[in-house]
C-alpha cells in the first residue's frame, strides 16, 4: 500500500508540474494591426486603425517679416501705422504653426468628410497711447494675447462637415473664389470676397464636366459687416479716424444668402456670385423709445476668371476678379481689410501741421428719424504668375476698388464735417468718395519641395476726393500722439516689404 501510495502521490506531482511548465509558455501574440494606406482620396491619407475612415494630417509652419506696417500682409492704413511717426512699427513679425486634420468615409451617400484647419500664432505687437508719466508710448503696450510675451493665440480657420451634397459648420463662403483675394500674392486686396471662412449650411450640386452651383446660407456677422453709422452721433475723435459716426448695429435677423455658379476645367475657372444681406440698424438713441431705421436689404455681385494652359510656361496663371456691392461692402472691402483709413504724410498747404488721408466704409449711413441710405462700392483685382522653373516663380498683381456715396448720404456726412472738424472748404468741398489700388510683385524661391523662401512689395494708394487745399482741425489723437492742429486732406500711401519662410507638411 506505501509502494502504490508513493506511485499515486508521485505521478500526481509529475503532471502539476509538466501543467505548470505548460502554463508558463509563451502565449501566441495578437498580430499587430499595422497603419494602412488609403488610396481613395489622395495622397497623406491612412486608414485609422479597426476602421473603414481614412485620415490626413497636414499644415504648415511660417515665419513672416513685414517692413513698413505694423500689420501682417496689410498696408500701414490707420493707427499707429498710419501715423507714420515714433509710434510706428517699421518692423512687424510673426510665427505661424497651423495644423489641418482631414476625416473621409466611404458610404451610399458619397464621401463623408469632416476638416478642421487650427493656426498657432504669435505676432509683434505695438506700443501708443499715454502711458502713466504721460509720455506717450512710455508703457502703453497691446493688449493682444497674441503679441504677449510668451504668449500666442489660437485661430480656428476651417471646421464643417459634408454630406451628400451639404456642407455643415465653418467653410469657405460659397461667394468667394478659390483664390479669394490672392490672385498672385499674400497681401490684402480689396476687389473680392475675403478668404476668412464662416458658418454656413450651404449645398452644391455637381453636374459633371466641372459645372456645379452652389446655394447657401452664411453668418453676416463678423465677416461680413463693415459699419452702420448714425451720423448723427458724430464726433471729433470718430471723424479723425475715418469713421463717419457711431456704429449702430442691432442683433442679427437674417443670414446672407449666397448663390454661386462654377465652371472649373482643365483650361481654368469661370464663376459668377451673388449675395443678399440684410442691413438691421439699433434704435437711434439709448434706449427703444427713441425709434430706428427700417431694415434694408443690400447685395453684392461677383464675375471671376482664371486661365491656365498659358504660352508663357507650364503652370503660369491669370486670374482676375470683379465685384460689385450696394449696402454689402465686405463682399469688396472684405474682413481682412481695414474699414477705416486715417494716414498722415507732409503738407503742402501754408498753416497747416501735416497732411491726413481720412476715409471710412460702410454698409449704410442714417441720421436720427431717417432711413438707412445704402453704400455702393465697386472693384477689381488680378494677378499673373509666372514659373521660371521648378524652383522660382514670379508674380505680378494689381487692385482697385472705389466707394460711393449717394447724394442724401454725403449731405449727412459732409454736415458732420462742417460742423466738427471746421472743414475749409465748407459743403462745397466735402467728398467723403474715395479709391483705394495696390500694385505689386512677389517671388518665390523652392530650393527643395514644400519649402518656399518668398519677397513681396506692394504699393498702396489711397485717393481722397475732398477738393485741393481743404483742411481740417483735428483734435488731439493722444493715441497716436497727435496734436490738436489744422491738417491738410490729401491722398496717402504706403510701401510695404513682406519676407516669409514656409514649411509645408
Amino acid at each position: 500500500m506505501k509502494l502504490t501510495k508513493g506511485l499515486i502521490l508521485g505521478s500526481a506531482a509529475m503532471f502539476a508540474g509538466a501543467g505548470a511548465q505548460a502554463a508558463d509558455l509563451p502565449v501566441k501574440a495578437k498580430a499587430i494591426e499595422y497603419v494602412k494606406i488609403c488610396s481613395l482620396y489622395g495622397a497623406g491619407f491612412y486608414y485609422i486603425p479597426g476602421t473603414d475612415t481614412c485620415l490626413r494630417i497636414g499644415g504648415y509652419l511660417r515665419a513672416d517679416a513685414m517692413v513698413g506696417t505694423n500689420s501682417d500682409f496689410d498696408a500701414a492704413v490707420n493707427g499707429v501705422a498710419g501715423a507714420q511717426n515714433r509710434l510706428t512699427n517699421y518692423l512687424q513679425t510673426q510665427s505661424r504653426q497651423d495644423l489641418q486634420i482631414d476625416t473621409r468615409t466611404a458610404t451610399e451617400y458619397g464621401a463623408v468628410r469632416t476638416f478642421a484647419e487650427l493656426a498657432f500664432t504669435w505676432r509683434t505687437g505695438t506700443y501708443g497711447g499715454t502711458g502713466s508719466t504721460g509720455v506717450n508710448g512710455a508703457t502703453a503696450y497691446t493688449s493682444s494675447l497674441t503679441s504677449q510675451v510668451a504668449g500666442g493665440g489660437l485661430g480656428i480657420y476651417y471646421a464643417f462637415i459634408q454630406f451628400a451634397g451639404f456642407t455643415f459648420g465653418r467653410a469657405e463662403s460659397q461667394f468667394r473664389t478659390p483664390w479669394a483675394e490672392y490672385p498672385a500674392q499674400s497681401f490684402e486686396l480689396p476687389g473680392a470676397a475675403g478668404w476668412d471662412p464662416v458658418n454656413q449650411i450651404s449645398y452644391t450640386a455637381d453636374f459633371g464636366q466641372g459645372i456645379t452651383a452652389s446655394f447657401s446660407a452664411q453668418d453676416q456677422a463678423p465677416n461680413y459687416q463693415t459699419n452702420l453709422w448714425n451720423v448723427s452721433a458724430a464726433t471729433a475723435a470718430g471723424l479723425a479716424t475715418g469713421a463717419y459716426g457711431a456704429n449702430d448695429f442691432a442683433g442679427t435677423r437674417a443670414p446672407d444668402f449666397v448663390a454661386r455658379v462654377r465652371v472649373d476645367q482643365a483650361w481654368g475657372l469661370f464663376q459668377a456670385s451673388v449675395a443678399a444681406h440684410d442691413n438691421h440698424a439699433a434704435y437711434y438713441g439709448a434706449d427703444e423709445t427713441t425709434g430706428h431705421p427700417g431694415d434694408k436689404w443690400g447685395w453684392a455681385g461677383q464675375l471671376a476668371l482664371s486661365i491656365k494652359n498659358l504660352p508663357t510656361g507650364p503652370g503660369d496663371t491669370i486670374n482676375l476678379t470683379g465685384v460689385y456691392t450696394y449696402g454689402a461692402s465686405r463682399y469688396n472691402f472684405h474682413d481682412y481689410m481695414s474699414s477705416t483709413f486715417a494716414m498722415y504724410g507732409g503738407a503742402g498747404t501754408a498753416g497747416a501741421y501735416q497732411s491726413a488721408g481720412i476715409a471710412g466704409v460702410s454698409d449704410s449711413v442714417f441720421v436720427t428719424g431717417a432711413g438707412q441710405e445704402l453704400t455702393t462700392t465697386y472693384g477689381f483685382n488680378g494677378g499673373y504668375t509666372h514659373n521660371w522653373d521648378a524652383h522660382w516663380n514670379t508674380g505680378v498683381f494689381g487692385a482697385w476698388a472705389a466707394v460711393r456715396y449717394n447724394n442724401t448720404a454725403k449731405g449727412y456726412i459732409c454736415g458732420a464735417f462742417v460742423r466738427t472738424l471746421a472743414l475749409s472748404t465748407g459743403a462745397d468741398g466735402c467728398n467723403p468718395d474715395f479709391n483705394y489700388a495696390v500694385v505689386g510683385t512677389k517671388t518665390s524661391w523652392t530650393p527643395v519641395k514644400n519649402l518656399t523662401f518668398t519677397g513681396e512689395l506692394a504699393y498702396m494708394m489711397l485717393d481722397q476726393k475732398y477738393a485741393g487745399g481743404s483742411t481740417v482741425t483735428l483734435p488731439l489723437q493722444a493715441g497716436i500722439a497727435k496734436p490738436g492742429a489744422v491738417y491738410e486732406l490729401k491722398d496717402q500711401n504706403s510701401l510695404v516689404l513682406l519676407l516669409r519662410a514656409q514649411r509645408n507638411f
